[in-house]
């Protein structure tokens, strides 16, 4: 879903061969102009064309058909962890998620649980459904730390969405990465929310429950 938008804009993954630095950039334009900057109100532009394409808005044009907000905004300060806040053992995370290659098909839940594993944080196993419903519990943007995993219990574009939602890493400055589409993503964290928040609201936390911000060895 997320691949019907443009590409070098505003840094929201497109087809093919959007590059971290590329999204990185635009994702730190939104953020920096603020709430009603040309870069948000372009994002916010095409997150409800697309939704509206997919016959998934209200009348009104900015609730769901669902009877959710069409555009997630991240609000004046309540804006997430960014990157160069963030502990070693989450830069560490981060750094290893853009090493940790593409699992298969969209095995979302599958590729960041590789990622943690390989930081010696421990197996954790579970579709997305189980990673969202144990260990997603906030929602408060201003609460979301580099290396928690974003994550919706449903969405509605596919069967495997409506049975297992999905879920994403969030690697700071407004950015989750994520496995979909047949590929590994990057996005803005406001698109990605938007998009699959349709059905509900997305929440974050820490796989496992370990708290990476509290961790202290490198």
């Amino acid at each position: 879903m997320l691949g019907e938008f443009g590409t070098e804009r505003a840094g929201v993954p497109g087809a093919g061969s959007a590059s971290a630095g590329s999204a990185r950039a635009g994702a730190a334009r939104v953020g920096a102009a603020g709430a009603g900057s040309a870069d948000e109100r372009d994002l916010r532009e095409r997150v409800l064309h697309v939704l509206d394409s997919r016959n998934m808005l209200m009348a009104d044009g900015v609730t769901t058909r669902f009877g959710q907000p069409a555009f997630r905004a991240v609000l004046p300060g309540r804006e997430p962890e960014r990157l160069m806040d963030a502990t070693q053992p989450q830069r560490n995370l981060v750094a290893c998620s853009y090493a940790t290659p593409w699992t298969s098909g969209n095995a979302c839940a599958e590729w960041i649980e590789r990622a943690y594993a390989r930081q010696g944080y421990g197996v954790v196993q579970g579709d997305a459904y189980r990673l969202f419903q144990d260990f997603c519990s906030r929602t408060d943007t201003a609460q979301l730390k580099v290396g928690m995993i974003v994550g919706v219990g449903r969405h509605p574009f596919g069967a495997n969405g409506l049975c297992y939602g999905h879920v994403g890493l969030y690697v700071g400055d407004g950015l989750v990465r994520d496995s979909a589409d047949e590929r590994l993503r990057t996005s803005p964290l406001e698109a990605w929310l938007s998009v699959y928040g349709v059905m509900e609201q997305p929440r974050w936390g820490w796989l496992g429950g370990v708290a990476l911000d509290q961790v202290r060895r490198v």
